[in-house]
């Protein structure tokens, strides 16, 4: 697959493609039924596909200070997309000039003259250029002006149980719909909808030491900024270390471990800071600035305050094995 960023990489010779534009934060279930619609097209026409999305989040520039939570890191979303079969990943910088390129200049002279599309694939709630004025239909007039074809994909919605972000039984997979159920804890209706667990990324950075001294070790996982943290609490989960390498430790790189996930702030010691903290559970290493992927998989409890440590250590002792008993099924 190849990687853009930008109009500067996109080769001179460029030929004609079919094209998916989108945030696509989180590459969903939604996202994916979308993804694959462009990718069987392409095919079918014997050229390449181009999934084209933003950097930084265009809610960022269009109401500076309100940057939505970041279900999936650049580079997650484009290893996301290859899988898929995507041919190349487009990063188009979301600048306030950029902002301001109205329907028409956005269809003539980013989608006709640099990217020669012959075939647009779309939400069916998608809108492009200045306030947003462009629709799925004004897309398919510029289409019918410039000879282009335009499909519209209708949102995937799913029967589910009531979960904690909605108490709704129907929902419509959205990224905004993950991240209210990540920030609610509700890591499962989360994973049901991404159709894989929520991941959160980081590198891990020294913390203060108490776990190994409980009989706990954790890896303190710095996220990047924005990253969609769940609600305070302890999950079970996988911890990933990213990128080929050596063992470390009993642990190897690429390899999914077993694992209780504290989010929080260390009530019990006062604690402020709010960490993610992962405790391996069949293997220790040393993995001070490791790159690394925390799977969230199922919540176990919320954050509480113990009135000793020992009290503390009886419930840890809990989550380890309960933690267990959710990823032997998983």
């Amino acid at each position: 697959m190849q990687r853009w960023r930008g109009l500067e990489d996109v080769p001179a010779d460029w030929g004609r493609c079919v094209l998916t534009i989108g945030v696509f934060d989180g590459v969903h279930r939604g996202h994916a039924q979308l993804i694959g619609r462009a990718v069987a097209d392409a095919r079918e026409r014997g050229v390449p596909s181009v999934l084209m999305t933003f950097d930084p989040h265009p809610m960022s520039v269009v109401r500076p200070g309100s940057y939505p939570a970041q279900l999936t890191t650049l580079t997650r979303r484009a290893e996301l997309a290859e899988e898929l079969g995507i041919d190349v990943f487009f990063v188009m910088p979301f600048t306030a000039e950029f902002m301001k390129v109205t329907p028409g200049e956005y269809a003539h002279d980013l989608l006709v003259q640099r990217l020669h599309v012959v075939e647009v694939v779309v939400g069916d709630n998608f809108t492009f250029g200045r306030k947003a004025a462009g629709t799925v239909e004004t897309m398919r007039q510029m289409g019918a002006r410039f000879g282009f074809e335009v499909v519209g994909v209708d949102l995937l919605a799913e029967h589910t149980g009531a979960g904690a972000a909605t108490g709704h039984a129907t929902v419509t997979f959205s990224s905004t719909y993950i991240r209210a159920c990540v920030d609610a804890g509700d890591v499962a209706a989360a994973a049901e909808a991404l159709g894989r667990p929520h991941r959160v990324e980081g590198v891990v950075v020294h913390g203060d030491g108490r776990g190994r001294t409980l009989g706990f070790p954790t890896a303190n996982v710095a996220p990047p900024m924005h990253a969609a943290i769940p609600a305070d609490g302890v999950y079970a989960g996988w911890f990933t270390v990213l990128g080929p390498g050596p063992r470390i430790g009993q642990t190897i790189a690429g390899t999914p471990a077993m694992a209780a996930i504290s989010v929080g702030s260390n009530p019990t010691f006062s604690g402020r800071a709010r960490t993610v903290e992962a405790y391996v559970l069949d293997g220790e290493a040393d993995l001070y600035g490791q790159h690394v992927a925390v799977d969230f998989v199922e919540h176990l409890r919320g954050m509480e305050q113990f009135d000793s440590v020992a009290a503390l250590t009886t419930q840890m002792d809990q989550d380890v094995a309960r933690a267990r008993a959710v990823l032997d099924q998983a």
